[in-house]
């Protein structure tokens, strides 16, 4: 498929960024929508750079009629869109006890609601032509939830249903439309920094960490493929074949170890902006604070993108297996 014009929301920062920047590489027109003014410039400028053609719109996902209004003039501006990409999300890092009622309903209506918005908005323009790529941005925690992410985990186990749900519903109406859901291992952005913590120390990813060039590989390829849902990084597969198997043993083990794997030796500013609310005013960019050891790619979503030669890789490896078990029970004799 062809995309000339996508809308990417969440655009300013992390992944959202890193998709702007790939999708600009290809030439695209593209939309982009975020709450930061700076972060908006300064994403417009990248995408100017490398050979896009931005339109940034400041909105409020949480907010539909901000979506549809945005969704129309990067229609009149840009012409129709292709692709749309839901990335737009906040949360806030602490434990459920102290977390508010408002600040649990603000997470819901920007990462779950803005992802309604957004799918409405493009299924309005994209079922009447009969075309078109819905992305949802998840993560292995829309499989399973972790200490610390209840706020978080909970929209992304809310996206996970809609998007099932909305798949069913395409099928039966035998539509063209094409959604698929990336589910994402955690990622070197500048959300760590950003969204709401109660806790002591800085927050950081589960290891192993990757760069959001990964994660934007993964989403400009599911926007270009008919594929159901794509898994990022080994440890995302892990994770979510792990709780199926065995999801009590793995309470136990992340009640163990995840709360402090998620927070670095240094302490937090309790004082420091948050984006829950409003935007925070800088240009975050893609990247945040653990670039040092961030992977750069990830051998398993090659091999999910490429799966009919990672098949015959296996089937060769299983076939040249065989024969020296082969050789070797000869010699035995």
């Amino acid at each position: 498929m062809t995309i000339q014009t996508v809308v990417i929301t969440g655009a300013t920062s992390g992944v959202g960024r890193a998709v702007a920047r790939r999708f600009a590489e290809e030439g695209a027109r593209i939309g982009l929508l975020a709450r930061g003014e700076e972060g908006l410039e300064g994403a417009a400028r990248d995408v100017l750079a490398l050979g896009g053609t931005p339109m940034a719109i400041p909105t409020d996902v949480a907010e539909p009629d901000q979506v549809e209004d945005a969704a129309a003039r990067i229609e009149r501006d840009l012409g129709p869109i292709d692709a749309w990409v839901n990335n737009a999300m906040t949360t806030v890092f602490a434990f459920v006890k102290d977390i508010a009622p408002d600040e649990f309903r603000r997470v819901m209506d920007v990462n779950y609601l803005g992802t309604v918005n957004g799918t409405l908005a493009a299924l309005r323009r994209f079922l009447p032509r009969d075309r078109g790529a819905i992305v949802q941005v998840g993560s292995a925690l829309a499989y399973r939830s972790i200490p610390l992410q209840a706020a978080y985990c909970a929209s992304k186990h809310a996206i996970e249903g809609f998007t099932q749900s909305l798949r069913c519903e395409l099928l039966h109406d035998k539509s063209r439309v094409r959604l698929c859901m990336v589910q994402l291992p955690g990622l070197n952005t500048p959300q760590f920094d950003h969204c709401e913590s109660r806790m002591p120390k800085k927050a950081e990813p589960v290891a192993p960490v990757y760069q959001p060039e990964v994660a934007a590989e993964a989403i400009v390829w599911a926007a270009h493929h008919d594929r159901r849902e794509v898994w990022v990084g080994g440890s995302t597969v892990g994770t979510i074949l792990a709780s199926r198997m065995a999801p009590g043993l793995l309470d136990r083990y992340l009640a163990r170890t995840n709360v402090k794997a998620q927070q670095s030796g240094e302490p937090e500013d309790p004082n420091r902006p948050a984006n829950l609310w409003k935007p925070v005013q800088v240009d975050p960019g893609a990247h945040g604070r653990f670039d040092e050891r961030a992977h750069p790619r990830s051998l398993q979503l090659w091999g999910a993108a490429h799966r009919a030669v990672a098949a015959a890789g296996v089937g060769s490896l299983m076939v040249s297996a065989t024969a020296l078990l082969a050789r070797a029970g000869r010699r035995d004799r």
